[in-house]
């Protein structure tokens, strides 16, 4: 683990443009007073729950000794009354609080709030001690029908919603949260202040958002990454959205569109890890200009320079197989790869391509990576793009 430290160490510290790698092992970076620790990216919208409270379940990568809560309205049509929102660390499994960490959130030093439509919040931090990998409970009382509630349509874990929510978001014990949601409300990160030495982002579609990994078990690829970065004290944050796209909106917003508020305005952001665009070649309208994706890649990597932040390119995973696969599409992944590869836009490549292709066909995956569907990843392939990312960061060091 001091190799990992030492080589991210130079990493972070080659974080500007224009900087070279230093020859010899550079000291840590200077710790960040706040940095994410978890994120969803908002990707839509559902019923509002009016009178309810829903408790989030998050899965933090670092920890810290205080919290902050980020909350969207970001697809609302209306302004959103937040009636109570709260933060305890989670008892084993289910709905329970571990007895005597429930804080009551406030903003501005209030009690409530009231979020605008297209707008965020963050909550005033939070004196909490959580452990690096801990789950929180983040839970949300909205009063009224405030119209749309944003959402994250595919968390791949099992929330939990109290129908007769009013008194409820600092309950200890969950009897009252009586029925389950499988996407986040509101909720869009934690932040946590602690010896920290910032953020990565990952940011992509559902291939980074975690379809085919095991629901409830937190085994997305980033969740993995941020198993093998713990020692550096690097939190990861996922801003995977299924159904995203680089070129086009999609499920949310398109990459360039939400770029700022899905990864280089969250905390302690040093590096992005950009892994999109395989839903622009399997999809409709037809996108199969490499000019237009090399373009659109040169953009996200000015942006994140001009913000001090590094940029990983992951080549785009194989999917024959799959019903919206053609040979002409394969015919665009490959040339939208080489550029990934050679066209010089990135910091560094994660070669994901051929981290998971089947050496035997390379338009598909390796059997051992393939949920079923022949484009996702299950938890074996998860973890495979995990050390590629990973081993990208080194080299990039």
């Amino acid at each position: 683990m001091a190799e990992v430290r030492r080589v991210l160490a130079v990493l972070l510290l080659a974080m500007l443009p224009g900087t070279t790698t230093p020859a010899v092992a550079a000291p840590a970076p200077v710790p960040v007073p706040w940095t994410g620790s978890w994120e969803t990216a908002p990707s839509g919208t559902a019923a509002a729950l009016p009178g309810a409270a829903v408790r989030n379940v998050v899965h933090l990568s670092v920890g810290g000794t205080a919290v902050r809560i980020r909350l969207s309205n970001r697809f609302g049509t209306a302004p959103l009354r937040l009636g109570a929102v709260t933060v305890a660390l989670r008892r084993a499994a289910g709905p329970d609080a571990v007895p005597g960490t429930v804080r009551t959130a406030t903003f501005q030093g209030a009690p409530t709030a009231t979020v605008p439509p297209g707008q965020d919040a963050v909550t005033d931090p939070l004196p909490l001690s959580v452990p690096a990998a801990a789950d929180l409970l983040v839970t949300v009382y909205t009063p009224g029908n405030d119209g749309p509630a944003t959402v994250h349509q595919t968390a791949l874990q099992t929330n939990y919603i109290a129908p007769a929510g009013a008194g409820r978001a600092a309950d200890e014990v969950g009897a009252a949260y009586t029925t389950t949601a499988n996407r986040w409300y509101y909720v869009t990160g934690v932040d946590v202040l602690g010896d920290t030495a910032g953020s990565i982002v990952a940011f992509g579609d559902s291939l980074t958002d975690g379809n085919g990994s095991t629901p409830d078990a937190n085994h997305r690829w980033p969740d993995r990454l941020a198993d093998r970065l713990r020692a550096a004290r690097l939190g990861v944050l996922n801003a995977g959205i299924s159904g995203n796209r680089l070129l086009h909106d999609g499920t949310g917003p398109n990459a360039l569109a939400r770029l700022d508020a899905d990864a280089l305005d969250r905390a302690g952001v040093r590096v992005l890890v950009v892994l999109e665009g395989i839903n622009d070649i399997k999809g409709t309208p037809t996108a199969d200009d490499t000019t237009a994706y090399a373009d659109a890649y040169r953009a996200l990597v000015a942006r994140a320079h001009a913000r001090g932040v590094r940029v990983v390119g992951v080549t785009l995973t194989p999917y024959r197989g799959f019903s919206a696969y053609t040979a002409a599409r394969e015919a665009v992944r490959q040339r939208v790869n080489a550029f990934i590869r050679t066209g010089g836009a990135f910091d560094a490549v994660a070669d994901a391509d051929t981290a998971l292709r089947d050496p035997a066909d390379p338009t598909r995956l390796l059997p051992r990576y393939d949920p079923g569907d022949h484009l996702h990843f299950n938890d074996t392939g998860m973890a495979k793009i995990a050390d590629t990312v990973r081993g990208a960061l080194a080299v990039a060091g």
